[in-house]
């Protein structure tokens, strides 16, 4: 038996002035990525009532798919007008400040106003975090994160991103324990890994580097970055042989970065005569 999909249309052939019909056609058109289409819904929506906050919020949420981010932080400002105690519209805003407008602290204006709302939600706070740490305002970043990990103290994202505002502070010591504290919840993760190869790298301790660039590797096996400073470290201990072979797996990934990087590195001066290297 064939069957024949409703018109979408067809709630409003006989109340083409229902606001509720308006509005949920735009539901309707955003569930099924029709995002043009749901946008002119919501507007004739709140042609009939402007004061609904959902019908403003749907229609922020709508202009973020479109790409319009200023019109979408116009549309959630609408919406906290007329319910400034609804979270999503505060959460959602300062997403679009932080993601698309890199406007960092209309973005942390945000997420505040969205915990003084749900005081103990995490993503908001970790939000204000990434905030931070984007404007390079690492010290801030750090504390907010802190608070994130009061609220859940095993999330990886927080352990991790603390660690790189460490790293950025040149705190090499608690950008280690904030990605072992990472690795503790994901133990297989590239990212934590080849960070700590990066921190022992450059504490000198490169056999404590080659282990994490190794570990990074089981996970990500073509990554040239990671294949590149175990071969520096192989260097700096004398093994050649391991070093090269290392070289040789980071230039077969991406040669023409990879072989950049090597020869502007004194480490491996001796190494493009008389080697499996000679011929680059």
């Amino acid at each position: 038996m064939i069957q024949i999909k409703a018109t979408i249309y067809r709630p409003l052939e006989s109340r083409p002035d229902s606001y509720q019909s308006w509005y949920q056609q735009g539901n309707r058109l955003r569930v099924d990525q029709l995002y043009r289409e749901a946008l002119m819904c919501y507007e004739k929506a709140l042609e009939y009532y402007p004061d609904d906050y959902w019908a403003w919020y749907k229609k922020g949420m709508t202009l973020e798919k479109l790409g319009r981010y200023e019109e979408a932080v116009v549309s959630y400002e609408n919406a906290n007008q007329i319910e400034p105690n609804n979270y999503w519209s505060w959460y959602d805003k300062g997403c679009v400040h932080l993601e698309d407008l890199t406007e960092y602290e209309k973005a942390i204006e945000c997420f505040n106003q969205a915990l003084s709302i749900y005081p103990n939600d995490y993503w908001a706070q970790y939000r204000i975090g990434e905030a931070y740490r984007l404007w390079e305002k690492y010290s801030e970043a750090i504390m907010a994160y802190n608070k994130a990990l009061e609220m859940r103290p095993n999330d990886y994202w927080s352990w991790y991103r603390q660690g790189d505002c460490f790293r950025h502070q040149g705190q090499l010591e608690e950008a280690l324990n904030n990605y072992e504290k990472a690795l503790s919840v994901k133990p297989n993760d590239y990212w934590s890994w080849y960070q700590k190869g990066q921190m022992w790298q450059q504490l000198n301790l490169c056999e404590a580097a080659i282990n994490c660039y190794q570990k990074a590797l089981e996970a990500e096996p073509n990554d040239e970055y990671a294949w590149y400073y175990q071969g520096h470290c192989q260097a700096v201990l004398k093994n050649k042989d391991q070093a090269i072979n290392c070289l040789l797996e980071a230039i077969d990934i991406s040669p023409d970065r990879m072989l950049e990087l090597a020869k502007n590195n004194h480490v491996f001066d001796s190494y493009w005569q008389d080697s499996p290297l000679a011929d680059f």
